[in-house]
């Protein structure tokens, strides 16, 4: 099964939050995420710990994850779940990678946990092994 990152996913893994070591584990097999969310991840980064922690860390996942720039038919998707759904416009990219992949969207931000959502959210949250 394909894995999708969200910026979620990420920073808990390097706050060791909750299922921090699941993420940690799928790093090894190459999960796949957007640079939308993984810009997101950068901002975030920036702001608590200056430029050159952030990007080093940045580089550092750009080495075992697969990020994706969007192509116009993410951008077109992310937008059409962004209109549908209430979500963050980096989370409706979120969604939109996912679906391009069929993949699971590992996350653990409620507004991307949608019940009976046509993605496949996994709750990071819920600790499942």
């Amino acid at each position: 099964m394909t894995v999708v990152l969200d910026s979620w996913a990420v920073l808990t893994m390097l706050q060791d939050g909750p299922d921090a070591s699941r993420v940690a584990r799928e790093l090894e097999r190459g999960p796949i995420m957007s640079w939308i969310n993984l810009g997101e991840v950068l901002y975030i980064l920036r702001r608590r710990y200056g430029s050159g922690e952030a990007d080093a860390t940045v580089r550092d996942l750009c080495r075992v994850l697969h990020a994706e720039l969007p192509p116009e038919a993410v951008v077109r998707a992310a937008a059409a779940i962004k209109a549908e759904h209430r979500m963050s416009y980096a989370g409706a990219f979120a969604v939109a990678t996912a679906l391009r992949h069929d993949g699971e969207l590992w996350t653990g931000d409620p507004e991307l946990l949608v019940p009976a959502a046509p993605w496949r959210p996994v709750d990071l949250r819920a600790s499942v092994p």
